[in-house]
């Protein structure tokens, strides 16, 4: 068993059963042994390739969408433009690279990125080099201007609860230690949720707490500056019943109990919980809708030709697979939801039609 691994045998074995969320937590942050403490998780070398990784489009795309807020919130002579999990820094570069076009925007913003691995700031501060930025650990309180924030693929990572529908009562799901391994185990009490779809026996529902709070702090966060967040993630539109909880190393699924630490663990994102907390806020709510469709309301098709315009025959058939990488409903375009949060803004955000 792995350093993780001994630590999270050690606690159970000290404490009892933890749950899933404790389990997740440990295994995605831990700061000496979790996952993105230690690993290399993006590109064809990680374990996953994100849309930013996959092609420059994206990142550009989304670069011209914050462009536009800007220009949607008066043209402020300042704002704050965050990301939430920026990775290599490469979906921030390429947004801010697209944002040349305007000078403007890109005198008018400071830069904030919420990131808690040592390793990947670095990276970023490498991708980023050309440009002033400030880190935090966890969502800033800014005051004094309006805010532009990017969260890409960033909720699924953040630990759940799971639970489990057992004669007319949800028990949670923990993780116990089984002849030496982690295994699943019920709770011996029943918990009492207001919200649940109705279900069947074994049926089993994910909460994201820590995703509702962050919603609810973003949502609070523009209310209160103006602005707009875009959050990309996948899951489905409506709540569903399910186990989502997977691992993903070298681009291929694995048991998401087997080694803590040394994969990325994900689940989906309950897009109709974010879209109610953020409501709830007096935020204006577009979406989700899927990835490709927004996408292509930005005008992904018009920049992957003006690429192939100036590109080689290699390049052009890259460009192609990376257009339909982002879009195809077989790929990323219909899996990823999209969805834009805003307040005080002249218009609705592009990307989502009328």
């Amino acid at each position: 068993m792995n350093p993780l691994g001994e630590l999270l045998k050690a606690r159970i074995e000290r404490e009892g059963p933890i749950s899933l969320h404790d389990y997740m937590e440990m295994a995605v942050s831990h700061p000496e042994h979790g996952y993105y403490a230690r690993q290399n998780p993006f590109g064809a070398e990680g374990d996953f390739i994100t849309a930013p990784e996959a092609s420059q489009m994206f990142g550009e795309l989304i670069g011209l969408w914050a462009v536009d807020v800007w220009v949607k919130l008066g043209q402020p002579g300042k704002f704050y433009i965050l990301e939430l999990g920026p990775g290599n820094g490469t979906l921030m570069g390429d947004a801010l690279r697209s944002a040349r076009l305007v000078p403007e925007f890109l005198a008018a913003a400071e830069i904030h990125l919420i990131e808690t691995s040592a390793r990947l700031k670095e990276r970023q501060a490498e991708t980023l080099d050309d440009h002033d930025i400030h880190w935090h650990d966890e969502l800033p309180d800014l005051v004094g201007a309006p805010i532009i924030l990017i969260a890409n693929e960033f909720f699924d990572a953040l630990p759940i609860h799971q639970y489990s529908y057992q004669s007319g009562t949800w028990v949670e799901r923990m993780i116990t230690l089984r002849d030496g391994k982690f295994a699943y185990q019920l709770a011996d009490t029943p918990v009492a949720i207001t919200s649940a779809p109705s279900a069947d026996d074994n049926d089993i529902l994910e909460l994201c707490l820590a995703g509702d709070r962050l919603i609810e702090q973003i949502s609070k966060l523009i209310f209160r500056e103006g602005g707009a967040a875009l959050i990309i993630d996948y899951g489905a539109t409506e709540t569903i019943l399910g186990d989502s909880f997977q691992a993903m190393k070298r681009h291929e699924y694995a048991d998401p109990l087997a080694s803590p630490g040394e994969a990325d663990l994900t689940t989906h994102v309950r897009f109709s919980n974010l879209r109610e907390i953020a409501l709830s806020c007096g935020i204006t709510v577009q979406g989700p809708i899927p990835q490709g469709r927004f996408l292509e309301r930005l005008g992904i098709e018009a920049r992957h030709h003006q690429l192939k315009k100036n590109a080689g025959e290699v390049q052009r058939k890259n460009l192609d697979t990376q257009l339909r990488r982002l879009i195809s409903s077989s790929e990323m375009g219909t899996l990823f939801k999209v969805m834009a949060l805003s307040h005080n803004t002249s218009a609705a955000t592009e990307g989502f039609g009328s």
